[in-house]
């Protein structure tokens, strides 16, 4: 049996962030937040199997699920009430992924929990027992899921390789009302509807992201300066991208229990953070949420967007690190 890594209480807890309300402290950078993964077995792409006593693996699952609850407060406390929440419930919605996913805490690739066997946790799926011990089935993980795998594998390590782009200024979200009799949210438009279309029409559209693309309306697609489709989406993708940056969330979750919990969340928080700036640069008019406008309409809005976006790109990217090595752990 490996032996037990010391002192892993002490510097694996993460401390909880706490936001003013709701998941986003609107009108605040995020953006300007530091990478903060604080797992201490997920650096090396060659973890060697450790064995995490009870007292160190159930700190951690305690500081996961507390850590989880608060960055889905909001959502819940919304849920059966008809309240939505035009920034906030995206990454519910959109992502489809219920907070009791984010809740789950797993080690990841290569760490034993000991005496777990007794627990729930001995029953999950892609879980196994070894003796009083449980591990992550990281091999049958595998096999089941190779093709996914090395999908978001090359998906990630080519949009890390590649060139920022810094020139879009989030007009993916004003292509989606371009001449558009009804909207995807129940708010006003900040400039009105023939201001908002004049924006479009004299600015350079160059979205790469297919899925934001998918949602231009029929008359903005053919402004855009790229072509983006499923199937070149990996070489399309670039990290300047916020709506990619938000999918690290997305890849992450579906890598399921090879990527540890925190990282889990560093990329939800990240993906919160990134759903901010999206919707404060969008044409919709949001003061009466709290959020002041990044406006891409003046030449300091689109400077201020582009600083932001430089930010997020270098955190989506040091979190497509984070998941590859993950990825690597598990062989």
């Amino acid at each position: 049996m490996s032996s037990v890594v010391a002192g892993v209480s002490d510097a694996a807890v993460r401390v909880i962030k706490t936001r003013p309300a709701g998941m986003n402290s609107a009108g605040s950078n995020p953006a300007d937040a530091e990478p903060t993964g604080t797992h201490p077995f997920e650096s090396s792409a060659v973890r060697r199997p450790t064995l995490l006593r009870a007292t160190e693996w159930r700190e951690l699952e305690r500081s996961h699920e507390a850590r989880a609850d608060l960055l889905t407060a909001g959502w819940r406390s919304r849920a059966g009430t008809g309240v939505t929440h035009p920034v906030e419930d995206f990454l519910f919605t959109y992502y489809s992924y219920r907070p009791r996913i984010l809740r789950r805490w797993h080690p990841g690739a290569n760490i034993t929990l000991a005496d777990a066997a007794a627990t729930s946790r001995a029953t999950w799926k892609w879980y196994r027992s070894h003796g009083d011990d449980v591990s992550v089935d990281t091999e049958a993980f595998v096999v089941a899921k190779g093709p996914s795998i090395r999908f978001i594998r090359n998906l990630l390590a080519r949009t890390a390789a590649r060139p920022g782009n810094f020139g879009c200024f989030g007009l993916h979200e004003w292509a989606m009302v371009y001449r558009a009799p009804e909207h995807r949210h129940q708010v006003p438009l900040r400039l009105g509807a023939s201001a908002t279309d004049e924006v479009v029409e004299a600015n350079r559209i160059a979205c790469t992201h297919f899925d934001a693309f998918r949602f231009f309306t029929p008359d903005a697609v053919g402004l855009n300066h790229r072509t983006p489709t499923r199937d070149n989406q990996p070489g399309m993708e670039q990290p300047g991208c916020l709506h990619a940056g938000m999918d690290v969330y997305k890849w992450a979750i579906k890598l399921g229990p090879i990527v540890p919990g925190d990282l889990l969340l560093d990329t939800f928080e990240l993906a919160a953070d990134i759903r901010e700036l999206d919707m404060r640069a969008s044409p919709y008019d949001l003061t009466e949420w709290g959020y002041t406008p990044v406006p891409i309409e003046t030449p300091a809005g689109k400077a201020e967007y582009a600083r932001q976006q430089r930010r997020f790109a270098t955190r989506s990217n040091d979190l497509r690190s984070r998941v590859l090595a993950a990825i690597s752990c598990a062989g």
